[in-house]
């Protein structure tokens, strides 16, 4: 009798003891868009190390400052960023790590290698577990392509080409490097060099499949999973006669959590007559799932199947892709078309409405992804009760630098956290190769040089911002602005903007306007870009009594009654502005499914 009794104590100990364990929260840290290049690598067939950095004596391959001025990420310092942003969640002893695509730009062969040692030394020394799907930048197509840059910096400060062909060099550069290890890599080469992190299956995994696998959670052995995840055995025809790979799975890293990695990238042929193995013959996978609705279709429905799996075995299932499930302007798309265009803006990158749909069809739920280099939770609800939140991961490589914790607390409750990078260390390390970039700038008589203050800042959260200004005056206000809307719109103060608002009323003359004073339309135009980007984040680097004019602003234009286009310019800016400005908690939150909602938390 007392075996017995002994017995019944010790099964009701371990049943306990496996319900606590179940409930244990698990955390997940999401890294978007790192575009990792390596500063400090090398090429397999050239002697080039870079150039000497006279603060270090360090050899060092980047690209200049100008170039990443005028582009959406920066090349060069988010490489210290990342490096930060591991140490952090080393220190949180988070285990499990996905990165939603871009991870390196361009995947290049010198760069796979940098982030491969980096992501195996975490590994080893913290046990950490990388999962990661594919971005347009890695891929760049789905086969191999020759490629290069030509805004590498060289030893006086101007323009470098590294190219993977001679044939590629322009102007016959004498200076250019040759090397391999340059060109683009394709699906086979992503491979290769990055299967251990999610692409095919560990022993350590509990469960892991493909769209293309035929086994059952109930039958799943590593040696099938194993032979699934080969390249030859994950192809697909996106066109007749076209065939090309999907590397989306699904992974059991711990028990009770399904991570899914969609893979996101459409590669449409050009010419339905030319060669299928032809790496030119295919377009970009940037414009996303509006690609994928129609023509990766047996992606919705392995979706669907996964779903049902996760539920009939009571398993939490987390998506996360490179792209963007939901819109992620805050709803202020008819705005920005009207005032823009409907070319600008990246417009062509917001999901159509569908692709909501057919997800939620699918029964899928929470959903990750990157891409957009922005902050932003976006969540849908449908007449049949069905709730699908996407979140929108922010880039290590722009404004602001930060990634994502979640927190699952149970299948329908959630915790989300927003960890900005503000203090990196080294952030600074490149600065006296810009200054001499810049003097050589001065010197060629360049035009539009960017601004040098930027080597002033302080931090490394500081110096994102500084490139988003730089972005918008050089590349964003000449490239999607209205030109005539801006020369009369820079030339306006705030108390300027408020005086307009309120039309003809002499209610103007009784207003303190002296705070308005102290800001300007360009000030402004910062501050949209600002909420673009880092949502609610940005609110701690703009003045709260500036928040309140715009809404002032807002509501003051949006009551007068003109005809007058300029005025009605203004009116659409600012309605933007309130719009990106207000929009669903986006730094520290609550999901909570059965009730619907996304709740903010302090």
């Amino acid at each position: 009798m007392k075996t017995f009794l002994k017995l019944l104590v010790i099964i009701f100990y371990l049943k306990h003891f496996t319900v606590c364990a179940q409930q244990t929260p698990v955390k997940i840290a999401f890294l978007a868009d790192v575009h990792f290049q390596d500063l400090y690598g090398e090429f397999s067939d050239s002697d080039f190390k870079g150039i000497e950095n006279p603060k270090t004596g360090k050899k060092t391959i980047l690209r200049t400052m100008d170039s990443q001025l005028h582009s959406t990420r920066i090349f060069n310092e988010n490489y210290f960023a990342f490096l930060a942003a591991l140490d952090d969640i080393a220190r949180r002893k988070i285990k499990i790590v996905a990165l939603p695509g871009d991870y390196t730009d361009d995947g290049q062969a010198y760069n796979l290698r940098g982030l491969k040692k980096i992501l195996d030394e975490y590994l080893r020394k913290y046990e950490m577990r990388f999962f990661i799907t594919t971005g347009n930048h890695d891929p760049v197509g789905p086969f191999m392509k020759q490629g290069g840059k030509s805004d590498f910096m060289d030893e006086n400060g101007g323009e470098l080409s590294i190219v993977s062909d001679k044939n590629l060099i322009k102007n016959k550069d004498s200076k250019a490097i040759v090397t391999k290890d340059i060109a683009m890599s394709g699906y086979l080469e992503i491979l290769s060099n990055m299967q251990n992190f999610g692409f095919k299956p560990s022993v350590k995994d509990l469960f892991w499949q493909t769209p293309f696998s035929k086994n059952s959670f109930e039958n799943y052995s590593y040696k099938t999973a194993s032979e699934d995840a080969r390249y030859e055995n994950r192809m697909y025809e996106v066109r007749s006669g076209f065939s090309i790979p999907d590397f989306s799975y699904v992974v059991e890293p711990t028990d009770g959590i399904w991570l899914m990695a969609i893979d996101g990238n459409t590669y449409i042929p050009k010419n339905l007559k030319g060669d299928p193995d032809d790496e030119n013959n295919y377009s970009g996978a940037s414009i996303g799932y509006n690609n994928v609705l129609t023509n990766k279709k047996h992606l919705f429905a392995w979706v669907e199947k996964i779903v049902s799996e996760a539920k009939k075995h009571h398993k939490t299932l987390i998506a996360f892709t490179h792209y963007p499930i939901l819109d992620f302007n805050d709803n202020a798309g008819a705005e920005i078309k009207q005032l823009l265009g409907e070319d600008k803006w990246q417009m062509d990158r917001v999901p159509q409405d569908e692709v909501a749909e057919v997800f939620a069809k699918a029964g899928l739920k929470l959903h990750f992804a990157g891409h957009m280099h922005i902050n932003d939770t976006g969540i849908r609800k449908f007449n049949d009760g069905k709730v699908l939140v996407n979140i929108q991961v922010p880039s290590l490589a722009a404004y602001i630098p930060a990634y994502k914790i979640l927190t699952v607390n149970s299948q329908d409750e959630f915790e989300v956290e927003t960890i900005s990078i503000k203090n990196v260390l080294r952030f600074d390390e490149l600065f006296p190769l810009y200054e001499k970039e810049f003097e050589n700038l001065k010197v060629i008589n360049s035009k539009n040089i960017w601004n040098k203050d930027i080597l002033k800042t302080k931090n490394y959260q500081d110096f994102t911002l500084f490139h988003l200004k730089e972005l918008v005056r050089l590349r964003f206000i000449p490239s999607d602005w209205p030109k005539d809307f801006i020369d009369k719109a820079s030339k306006l103060s705030g108390k300027d903007l408020l005086k307009l608002s309120l039309g003809n009323s002499k209610d103007f003359n009784k207003l303190n306007t002296k705070s308005f004073e102290k800001w300007k339309f360009e000030d402004a135009l910062l501050n949209l870009y600002q909420f673009q980007s880092a949502d609610e984040l940005a609110k701690k680097d703009i003045p709260t009594k500036r928040l309140e004019q715009y809404r002032i602003l807002e509501k003051n234009f949006d009551n007068l009654e003109t005809k007058d286009e300029f005025l009605n310019q203004l009116r659409t800016f600012f309605k933007i502005l309130e719009k990106l400005s207000s929009g669903d908690a986006s730094d520290h939150f609550k999901i909570d499914f059965q009730k619907g909602e996304v709740v903010k938390l302090k």
